[in-house]
This record gives C-alpha cells, sequence and structure tokens, in this order.
C-alpha cells in the first residue's frame, strides 16, 4: 500500500513537471527608443512573435520618438497638420493626470529645455539664465491641450517630449499584446520600465516556477555611475514597476554633474539627495511618470505627494548628510520585497 501510494505520488509529480514544460519561454531581445528591451513569455503554441512585436515597436517609435523626423510627436512640435493616434491620446492623457497631480513636476511640455542641456535630438547649447529663461516661456502642461482630436499649444514654440511616460506605456501595450495571444506567463521590460505577470522561467524545488524577480540597482557612490549590484529585489506578479535614476544619464562639465532630470520649474537639472525613485504600480505608463516625478520632486514632496496615492508603491535611494546611501520604502512596498 504504501509503495503503491509511493507510486502514485511520483507519476504526479512526473506528470506535473511534463505539464509545466509543455510549453517553452520565449526570450526576445533588442532595441528600441534607443534603449535594450527584454521579453520573456510563455507561448501557448510555442510560437516566437518577435516579428509582430519587432512591426509593433515600429508603430511606437513613429508615433513617440523625437530622434524620428517623421514620426507624430514631431510633426506636432514642427506644427504640422497631423492625425494622433488612439496611443498618442491615451499616453497625452495620462501625462496631463500626472502633471495635476505633481503640480508640474511631471511636464511634457520641456522638450525645449531638455533638448538644449543635451539630453534630447538637438545639440546641446551652451546654456545661460537668459537662455533658461527663454525656454521657461515655451514650458508649462498648462500651455498645450487636446481638442478635436488635435493638440492645440498656446505658444507655437512649445516641444513635448514624452519619453519619461512613453517607455512605460509602450511597455503596457506589448504585455497587452502577449495576453491577447493567450500568454499568462510573461515579462515585459524597456530601459528599466517592467511589467511582469504570472510566473517566471525560474523553478523552485519541486518544479514549480517562481513569480517574476526584478532587481533594483544600486547607485554608484560619489559619481552615481552604473553598477550591477543590486540594492534590492521585488516579486512582481501581475503589476508594473519603473525606477528613474540620475546616476544613469548624464555628463560633467568644469567638474558639476548635469543629470537627465530637468525641474520644468527652474528650467535646471535637479540637484538634490534623491539619487532614485521606483514605483510600482497597476500600470507601467502610471510608474514610469510618477518615478520621473518623484525624481524632480526630491525626498520630501515626493513622500508627501505618494502618501496621498492609493495605487502606487514607491522605493526612494537618497543619500543623506553623510554622504552614505539610504532607503525610503512606503508601507506597501515592503511585501513586494523578497531576500
Amino acid at each position: 500500500m504504501k509503495i503503491n501510494l509511493l507510486l502514485l505520488f511520483v507519476l504526479a509529480f512526473v506528470l506535473n513537471a511534463c505539464q509545466q514544460t509543455s510549453s517553452k519561454y520565449i526570450y526576445n531581445n533588442g532595441l528600441v527608443y534607443g534603449t535594450m528591451y527584454s521579453i520573456i513569455y510563455q507561448s501557448p503554441n510555442e510560437e516566437d512573435f518577435q516579428t509582430e512585436i519587432t512591426e509593433l515597436f515600429r508603430k511606437y517609435t513613429m508615433i513617440f520618438s523625437n530622434y524620428e523626423p517623421e514620426s507624430t510627436i514631431s510633426k506636432i512640435n514642427k506644427n504640422e497638420n497631423t492625425d494622433i493616434e488612439p496611443e498618442f491620446i491615451t499616453c497625452f492623457k495620462r501625462a496631463m493626470e500626472v502633471s495635476e497631480i505633481t503640480n508640474g513636476a511631471f511636464d511634457i511640455t520641456a522638450g525645449s529645455l531638455i533638448n538644449a542641456w543635451g539630453f534630447g535630438p538637438d545639440e546641446k547649447e551652451k546654456m545661460t539664465q537668459e537662455i533658461v529663461d527663454s525656454l521657461l516661456q515655451n514650458t508649462g502642461y498648462k500651455k498645450i491641450r487636446l481638442q478635436n482630436s488635435k493638440i492645440q499649444k498656446d505658444i507655437a514654440a512649445i516641444k513635448i517630449d514624452m519619453n519619461a511616460i512613453s517607455k512605460g506605456y509602450t511597455s503596457d501595450l506589448i504585455a497587452n499584446f502577449l495576453k491577447e495571444k493567450g500568454c499568462e506567463n510573461y515579462m515585459v521590460e524597456i530601459g528599466g520600465e517592467v511589467v511582469a505577470k504570472g510566473k517566471s522561467a525560474k523553478r523552485k524545488i519541486w518544479g514549480k516556477r517562481k513569480i517574476w524577480t526584478i532587481g533594483i540597482s544600486k547607485p554608484e557612490d560619489g559619481t552615481f555611475g552604473f553598477n550591477s549590484e543590486l540594492q534590492a529585489k521585488v516579486q512582481l506578479h501581475s503589476r508594473a514597476m519603473a525606477t528613474s535614476g540620475n546616476y544613469r544619464n548624464f555628463y560633467v562639465v568644469d567638474g558639476k554633474k548635469y543629470a537627465h532630470t530637468i525641474d520644468p520649474k527652474t528650467g535646471y537639472p535637479v540637484q538634490h539627495s534623491l539619487l532614485s525613485a521606483t514605483v510600482i504600480a497597476n500600470n507601467c505608463m502610471t510608474a514610469d511618470a510618477f518615478a520621473t516625478a518623484f525624481m524632480v520632486l526630491g525626498m520630501d514632496l515626493g513622500i508627501e505627494i505618494a502618501h496621498k496615492l492609493q495605487e502606487i508603491e514607491v522605493y526612494f535611494i537618497y543619500s543623506d548628510e553623510t554622504g552614505n546611501n539610504q532607503v525610503y520604502l512606503s508601507e506597501g512596498f515592503d511585501q513586494y520585497l523578497v531576500e
């Protein structure tokens, strides 16, 4: 009797393992929006969707990329009459909502400033207070609006830049594509903006698959350079996560560091103790936008706004008065952390 029970247990284990390996995981990697993407999914029929995903990326690039002269966003910036896609409208509306919530800390009209500081498609200018003041006149989310499926500007010189929300939104769109294809287990990551659902390709003991585990990078001390060492690991199931950090994209002139996060109110790259902001939300578009907004706001105002938003959880890495890195996390973030 005991032997029969043992045989049944072994048989059940083997059958379970066979079922779990019936559909292999597909790995797609490449470049989009000038950054790396990584997509992993368990395809129901072991079908590789790389070709279709590449076509989708081409479509979204021709909507959101400021580096493509014929993209929708470039035509809007050149004040050309152009039809705007449903994807652009969705992303634009969410950008305006986040701008309202953050009192303009997130502002897609900062395109001229981003370009002038050398973080856009145009050549970097030698910035002066006069130039900053001039560009600030062309900045302000309340100076643009969606009207009759067109973007209306109060000032023709306004240039919009949606890079701080479009990567997250594109992650959402690719995740939705995989869902429509019948995928129940997938992870989409574009330049650090992540959407994950179901289980990963990795297994625990007894063959059960693990929930997707995503790392939060530790900012390198002093130079703010990228370091592969992880600050924390996050288990992500049917959620999205985005991280923004000034240690990733910056340059140094005459010993002074200029980071890519531009404050739309002052017109200058931000200078404060917050090194990176990680946001977990129901969708990556939201996580992406708020991660950028918090990098503009800094620690105190970032925490204040995060407390008011039940839809997100945050993990901030900041430098204390002695120059050591410290961590602040919202009360609900702890449930996602793993060893």
